[in-house]
């Protein structure tokens, strides 16, 4: 490992188990440490790293054992180029009841997928012996997720247990079929048919990285969780650049990054990883690259919205106002280049919470962004702080406060059938009361409200901006 791979690895966000785990009360200081760390290597690399228990990290260590000695027995055959129990991920449609054994020759990867609730049988009908230890892994796996999940709930300041709606129950009630996915993968194993043809690098030449066909990937998940036996995970990070994440990782880690489906359903706060598999220098090793990876998914009769974040007071897009179902969502023609038009990559929420640490905004290079003149960032100061004494003042008197969005109201500030009213009535606002918005004042009106509750609050704001301006 290179200094410069050393460095990215020093950088990424390397939190423990044991530190996600929420608990009723004020958060410590230690979760709120964890939760700052998770997100912004979520925010710079889109991806992190966690720390397992012992007992889990063995668990896994024993489940890749089982995964390489189950592809290693297994026959590579161009009938095996379909999935068992599930009809394939081909079948988009049954894109949440794929099971057992399939493989891809263009991308060089062997695959079992265990999904609870379904049994995986071989052609002929009888049951497939899967890899040991795969209801475990997806327990301890699921968990990991879940937290990482959490994490990321509390970071943007929505009511815990917000994702609760996706994901399936726990545990799986009769009848259910998880929607979540465990995979034992297998990279570039020499036994595979056609793969010394498609191989190019050679031993005169063992820097040369090969990928697959596919290069760039996005997962349409919520969480991704990878636990691999060597390196070969890329991700791109918020510059563009592709990093190897799973380099040098110790036995107790494993790596996790966002999905799609996340970043739809917080309405582009949390950007999707873009990720790739190094599939080359390979050859000697009988074994491929084998890997644990559980993808989190939302069940397929859920919708993603971005409702919550709308109740929490974000900003949110009119693309994520319009709510769609998941079985929709997972569908090839809902692909990514719908979300991200340019470059086909996700952009950077324009504005992002401070609570989220996010360091996304994406400029084009050697252009300057221009400077908001004194009178102007006042005033939106004077917005947010606004928005901070409301909202006090609604928690002083028990009263449950929910900020509508500028875009929603500002055509409709002298309409009693404003979006505003229809909050009020929906949150049971009590009469005669007045229901405050930022945008419901002038900007005149919303400095004499600040100094009536901060005298000298103007007077302090223009002496920073003095001293930002002067030499």
């Amino acid at each position: 490992m290179d200094d410069a791979e050393a460095n990215i690895l020093a950088s990424l966000g390397r939190v423990r188990l044991c530190d996600l785990a929420a608990a009723d009360g004020l958060p410590s200081d230690s979760y709120k440490m964890c939760v700052s760390a998770l997100t912004q290597s979520l925010a710079q690399y889109s991806a992190a790293v966690v720390e397992l228990p012992p007992a889990d990290a063995a668990l896994l260590r024993s489940g890749l054992d089982s995964a390489r000695l189950f592809f290693h027995r297994r026959g590579y055959g161009s009938g095996d180029a379909v999935s068992g129990g599930g009809g394939g991920e081909d079948d988009a449609r049954e894109w949440c009841k794929t099971s057992g054994y399939y493989s891809d020759p263009q991308m060089w990867l062997e695959m079992y997928d265990f999904r609870p609730g379904i049994t995986a049988a071989e052609p002929n009908g009888a049951a497939e012996l899967p890899p040991s230890g795969l209801p475990d892994i997806f327990s301890v796996l699921g968990k990991v997720s879940r937290e990482v999940l959490d994490a990321i709930s509390f970071s943007l300041n929505l009511r815990s247990c917000t994702f609760t709606e996706l994901l399936d129950n726990i545990p799986l009630r009769s009848q259910e079929v998880s929607s979540s996915v465990l995979s034992a993968c297998c990279h570039s194993r020499p036994s595979m048919e056609g793969a010394q043809q498609h191989s190019v690098a050679s031993q005169d030449d063992e820097q040369l990285l090969m990928f697959s066909d596919q290069e760039q990937q996005i997962d349409k998940t919520l969480v991704t969780v990878v636990k691999s036996d060597r390196s070969g995970l890329y991700i791109k990070d918020l510059r563009g650049q592709w990093i190897l994440v799973d380099g040098g990782l110790g036995p107790h880690d494993v790596v996790v990054y966002p999905g799609l489906a996340l970043y739809q359903e917080t309405a582009g706060y949390v950007n999707p990883a873009v990720h790739k598999i190094e599939v080359g220098n390979l050859q000697e090793c009988v074994f491929g690259r084998c890997s644990l990876v559980f993808k989190l998914m939302p069940r397929s009769v859920a919708r993603l919205s971005g409702s919550e974040m709308m109740a929490a007071g974000h900003g949110v897009d009119s693309q994520f106002q319009v709510p769609i179902l998941v079985n929709d969502f997972m569908q090839p023609d809902h692909s990514a280049n719908q979300l991200f038009p340019k470059n086909n990559e996700p952009s950077p929420h324009g504005e992002q919470e401070a609570s989220y640490n996010f360091v996304m905004k994406r400029k084009k290079e050697g252009r300057k962004t221009k400077q908001l003149p004194p009178s102007k960032r006042l005033r939106l100061e004077a917005q947010r702080v606004l928005k901070e004494r409301v909202q006090d003042i609604a928690d002083k008197k028990g009263i449950k406060l929910r900020f509508c969005s500028l875009r929603d109201c500002e055509s409709h500030t002298q309409s009693l059938e404003r979006p505003c009213e229809n909050i009020r009535i929906e949150v049971g606002w009590p009469p005669g009361v007045p229901f405050v918005h930022p945008h419901d004042l002038p900007n005149k009106a919303k400095l004499r409200f600040l100094e009536a509750y901060e005298p000298g609050w103007t007077a302090s704001q223009q002496d920073v901006e003095l001293s930002f301006t002067e030499p």
